[in-house]
């Protein structure tokens, strides 16, 4: 069950905020953790239990991790913590990659391979891992004391609005809301607004944009085998990649959006995750503006603990930080394409760091944004095509220089839809728009404002579920991650 269905809009969400709203205080949390487990199972009836179960356990290795006084025993039960949530990452999400580069490598060397039962991947596996993460080594470090409640612990884990595909939320950062939250009806009303404006950008920009790429590229890995590469002139190819540009946007800040908007709507604050990315001046910006609580994750519980900027060779910083990136990349999935676009980003920040943000301060503002922008474009090439033959095909159509009579088959809507896109993606460079984003999403309003802002928020839901109940394109780019 994705946001943007209809089951969740008509059925699932307005059912969840009745029982909310009308339990009593001591229950609010009871409420969020049925409609949370329901909502997992709704897609992943097989895995719930696996959850759950481990869930548990870790939440009472934490607790004897806490309750133990010897440093040597609570590094063992870290480890423990550490070691289950990973191993469960590990096999879920890698195993059928590990063995088939296992096998790939037995066959050329003439060997047999080695029999292998596909594993299916348990629907926001690496989401969840990182929160149970920060959880252990939280309390490990004595940032925050662990949870008293068991019930409390699976409500941090499962919270349906961010349990799928993030924000990736620290422990120590909502520890203290899942206690106790003060719910105000302006938090309800901006979260309801943020949830529309959200739902807008995943259903009226990214799903368009997003069917047009798929007209190209088809859908998933099987979809790349049937693409007509005599029809795919350089126009066309620059046309598919810059839609996908603005469509990975639009939905993945999109579903943060609505995720945000429903952690407000019950009292929670839960991390910004986009901050106007393509309007940054050097890589090394895109990524403190791009899906910026994995950014923060990394950082915190990665590059601090290999050393981050404190090692005595510079050598050592780069390495550190390419290899974040590098990990970076597997996280979003398993496959040699995103290890590869782990590795560009993190070769382009050791550069910038070596040279190129000298280089690019005295150039300017405008050639720094065409520079970014485009290196962006580029590793996103990679990240939509998992196929590295495939995407070694695109990129020589990219610069083919290939302008044959080939009609762009893309509708009206299409166009009108990404340059509105575009729009958006890189209005905040102007400063007066930036304000009133500000407003939007954090502002104090006055009573005529959110008259207007409730009429544009009942305007965007109903708009976006007249497009989804029409049918359609509509997946979620990170609901497999």
């Amino acid at each position: 069950m994705v946001f943007s269905s209809v089951t969740f809009l008509l059925y699932f969400f307005p059912l969840f905020l009745v029982c909310y709203y009308l339990s009593p205080k001591q229950f609010k949390n009871t409420v969020v953790l049925l409609f949370s487990v329901f909502f997992y199972s709704w897609g992943a009836p097989k895995f719930v239990f696996l959850l759950l179960g481990s869930t548990f356990l870790d939440f009472y290795l934490v607790q004897w991790m806490h309750n133990t006084e010897e440093q040597k025993r609570k590094k063992l039960l870290l480890g423990l913590s550490i070691a289950l949530n990973l191993g469960l990452l590990a096999f879920f999400k890698y195993a059928n990659f590990f063995v088939e580069n296992v096998n790939a490598l037995l066959g050329q060397m003439g060997v047999g391979q080695v029999p292998w039962l596909k594993i299916a991947l348990p629907i926001g596996i690496s989401f969840y891992t990182f929160q149970t993460l920060t959880y252990s080594i939280d309390v490990y470090r004595k940032v925050h004391k662990p949870l008293v409640r068991v019930w409390d612990y699976l409500l941090y884990i499962m919270m349906f609005p961010q349990l799928i595909a993030g924000p990736i939320v620290r422990f120590n950062t909502i520890a203290d809301q899942i206690e106790g939250r003060k719910e105000t009806a302006n938090d309800r009303l901006l979260g309801f607004y943020r949830f529309c404006i959200g739902l807008g950008k995943k259903v009226l920009i990214a799903n368009v944009l997003g069917a047009a790429v798929a007209s190209i590229l088809g859908e998933g890995v099987e979809g790349l085998q049937h693409i007509n590469w005599d029809q795919l002139s350089t126009p066309i190819a620059w046309w598919c990649i810059l839609a996908y540009t603005l469509q990975i946007y639009f939905d993945f800040s999109g579903y943060s959006d609505m995720a945000i908007g429903i952690g407000r709507m019950i009292g929670f604050t839960f991390p910004e995750n986009f901050d106007n990315p393509y309007v940054s001046k050097s890589i090394s910006e895109f990524w403190r503006r791009w899906h910026i609580t994995l950014g923060a994750w990394m950082r915190e519980y990665l590059y601090i603990p290999l050393g981050g900027n404190r090692v005595k060779s510079k050598g050592r910083v780069y390495f550190n930080l390419w290899f974040v990136f590098l990990m970076s990349g597997l996280w979003h999935g398993a496959s040699w394409s995103f290890v590869i676009w782990g590795a560009y980003h993190g070769l382009f920040l050791v550069l910038e760091r070596l040279f190129l943000k000298k280089i690019l301060e005295r150039l300017g503002t405008i050639i720094s944004l065409v520079y970014t922008f485009f290196v962006v474009v580029l590793g996103w090439v990679v990240f939509r095509i998992e196929d590295i033959s495939v995407a070694i095909r695109f990129y020589k159509k990219l610069f083919a220089f290939d302008f044959r009579a080939i009609a762009l088959p893309f509708s009206t809507e299409f166009f009108v839809i990404f340059f509105i896109g575009l729009a958006f993606a890189f209005s905040t460079l102007l400063k007066p728009i930036k304000k009133t984003q500000d407003l939007v999403f954090f502002g104090e309003y006055k009573n005529w404002q959110i008259l207007v802002m409730f009429v544009i928020a009942i305007l965007l839901f109903t708009f976006s579920l007249s497009v989804i109940a029409a049918g359609g394109f509509n997946p979620f780019i990170y609901y497999r991650f």
